[in-house]
Order: structure tokens, then sequence, then C-alpha cells
């Protein structure tokens, strides 16, 4: 029998009509990185540590719509079988020729079907669910199904609405509903219209142009975020009600920088802050940072290891590899993980230079390469590759 959602039916015909994301499609491989869909690096930014290479990688899409996500997933895994799901028919198509033109077709299944019925293609050691959750009648039931298909020792890699940063689109959203705007090519321009109407001084037509106006060029994204038919957003405490229900373990959030105390406060108030436990910190953040309009995190499914590579000795008889997403290597000026510009010295170069030459031996051996390099000093050069996420590290198994 078929699971569907309360709202499936609204929103596919949602996105029948307005594909999403409406990027344009193109030959090759896709642009860069996004490192949260790369498994190794999403793994050891949630673990400390690299996966192990010679276990099966099954990596679920759940919510593909039209297959960006997908792409990198495939290109971003190379030794991977990735499934994607969607219920939008208009938009799975689009998915399918996009990873036709990038290659990638081989490596990827597709699927017609509701995430509610994600735990019948098998159990999944990576999952992306992206903008999907809140566009649900039943967020928890589809948080559930999603905890069922995830392998034991899986990660889960979600993005939710958040309340704070998102305020004008809500006051905007439930205007157009007072109008009885639908959700298609005249309502979007009525839309547009009535937004660009407002008066100079007007804070919905100022935020719009701040922060939404590029995000929102094309119809299929303005739609999406001002005429979507189904839309949940949470606060942290709402959000973390969500997770507890559903037998996953919180592993942090992908774009940690934002949660950063030291962004918004300093001296007695950051003090102060500092001493409050993880989840009131996050609080903080919430209330003092206006523009935070989703969340963005990891969950897992134990057993799940925690390094923190504070013992030389581990570090030394562990093997190493250099971090995937990182843009300009072999150089000095790269682009990390986050795509940050980040300078390298000569000696973190050269270091990973070796990492890259014999990534299976244990980085003791470095040891041995007459460079004088000292026993304390290799794994304090190791550990902050490591903090730095330039290579990822990985246990010898005794």
């Amino acid at each position: 029998m078929t699971m569907a959602d309360g709202a499936t039916p609204r929103v596919r015909d949602f996105y029948n009509t307005f594909p999403y994301p409406p990027d344009p499609l193109q030959d090759g491989p896709p642009p860069g990185y996004n490192w949260r869909w790369c498994y190794a690096t999403a793994y050891s930014h949630c673990t400390g540590r690299a996966p192990d290479p010679s276990q099966p990688l099954h990596v679920l899409d759940a919510g593909c719509g039209s297959g960006v996500s997908s792409d990198y997933l495939v290109h971003l895994n190379p030794e991977a079988q990735v499934t994607a799901l969607d219920i939008s028919p208009k938009a799975l198509a689009v998915a399918r020729e996009r990873l036709r033109r990038s290659g990638g077709e081989q490596r990827i299944h597709f699927h017609c079907m509701s995430l509610l019925e994600a735990p019948s293609l098998g159990r999944f050691q990576l999952i992306n669910s992206v903008g999907v959750l809140h566009h649900m009648a039943d967020p928890a039931t589809g948080l559930a199904a999603l905890a069922m298909a995830l392998a034991d020792g899986g990660i889960l890699h979600l993005f939710l609405y958040a309340d704070g940063g998102r305020w004008e689109i809500h006051r905007t959203q439930h205007a157009l509903r007072l109008l009885g705007v639908q959700a298609d090519g005249a309502g979007v321009r009525f839309a547009r219209q009535l937004i660009a109407q407002l008066p100079e001084h007007n804070s919905i037509l100022q935020r719009h142009q701040q922060r939404w106006s590029l995000d929102t060029v094309g119809d299929a994204a303005f739609a999406d975020m001002y005429l979507h038919p189904q839309e949940t957003s949470y606060t942290l405490e709402r959000l973390f009600r969500l997770v507890e229900g559903c037998g996953l373990r919180f592993l942090g959030f992908s774009n940690p920088r934002i949660w950063r105390l030291d962004t918004l406060l300093q001296g007695e108030a950051l003090e102060r802050a500092k001493a409050l436990p993880d989840r009131q910190q996050w609080q903080l953040v919430e209330a003092l940072n206006t523009d935070i309009s989703h969340f963005e995190f990891f969950l897992g499914k134990l057993p799940l290891p925690s390094h923190t590579w504070s013992c030389d000795e581990d570090l030394l008889t562990a093997t190493a590899q250099r971090n995937p997403c990182l843009w300009g290597w072999p150089g000095s000026r790269l682009l990390d993980p986050d795509l940050e510009p980040m300078d390298l010295d000569q000696e973190d170069v050269n270091l990973l230079k070796a990492i890259d030459a014999a990534p299976l031996q244990p980085l003791r051996h470095l040891l041995d390469a007459d460079d004088g390099r000292s026993r304390m000093r290799l794994g304090e050069q190791i550990r902050a590759l490591w903090q730095r996420r330039l290579a990822l590290l990985r246990p010898t198994i005794h």
C-alpha cells in the first residue's frame, strides 16, 4: 500500500508546477563542492574520524527535487550507490536529465514515492533530506521514517526552516493567503507586484530587497518562498522536541560558525554566555541573531565513534587522507570546506603532500623522512591539520 503524508497531493502539484531547485542544467560534474554531501568529510565532522573505506556506502537523497543535491552526492562519493526519491514526477524528470548530462546516471536510482516509504528502499549510511520535512503535514512521522531507513552508525543531514529569520516571509505569506493568491504564474506576478509596490520605508520590502531578491529571481524560487501550500518552521526548542522523539542523536550543526558566541558577544556578556549549557548557548544565539532563517544539522544512529585525537600515539598510528573538499590544492592558498579563504605555510603543504603520497600508511612513517621532524612536532602538525579540516584521520584497528 502506498503511503502518503496529508499534504502530499498539494505539495506534489506545487512542485510539478515549479520544479525545485531551479538551478540550470549543465554538461559535466557540478561545480565545486558542498562538504555536507561528501560522506567522508561529513562523517569526520560528526565523529572526528574518517569512515571505514572497506564498507559499502549507500546514500539516500530523500526529497531530491530537481536533483541538485543528488548530483553532488553522486560526484562527491564516487564509491557510493546513490538512491533518490521525490513525490514530483516533473521534478524527477529534471533530476534524471541533470544526472544524465553530468555523467552520473549509472550510479543513481530514482523513485517517485513519498519520503514515508524510504525504509522500503533499504538501509543507508548517509541520508540527505534538505528542505523536505518542513513541507509535510506531519514532520515527526517523516523523521521517524528517515530514522528507520538509517543504518546503524549512519548519519542524517537535515535542513529545516527557522522561525526567527523568516518573520517577513511569514507576514508576506499570510497577506497573500488573505488575498487569495494562488501558486501559479499569475500568482507569482501578483505577489511580486505587491511586494514591489509597498512603501519604501516598509520593513517587508526592505528585507526582501536586502536578503531575498537575488534568491528569488526565478519564479520557482519566488513561489517556493512566498506561495508554498504547506510549510512549518521551528524554534530551537521545538526543533529539539522533534529530534528527541525520533530516537537519533543530535551530532551538531553543519554551519557551526553561525552558532559561535564570539560573533555576537564580547567582554562580560561573552564570559557569562560561555558558562551556559550548550543548548542555552544556542538559544542565546537564536535570540540575538535575527538572520537565522534555517537550521541545518546532523543526526546519527548509534553506535557511533567519537575521536578527539588528544593522544599523540593514536595520531601516529592512524592513517590520514587529505580532505577532498578543498579548492585550490595543490597550493598554499585554498578555499576551506566552507569555501572560506585559508593560507597554508610550506610545512603544512609538504605534510599534506606526504599524506597524499601514502594514504594507507600509518602516519608514524613520516618520522623516517630526513627532515628532522620530531615525534611531538609531527603529532602537533597532524592535529592542527585535522582541527582545520585539511586532513581526515582514521584510527588503526588493533
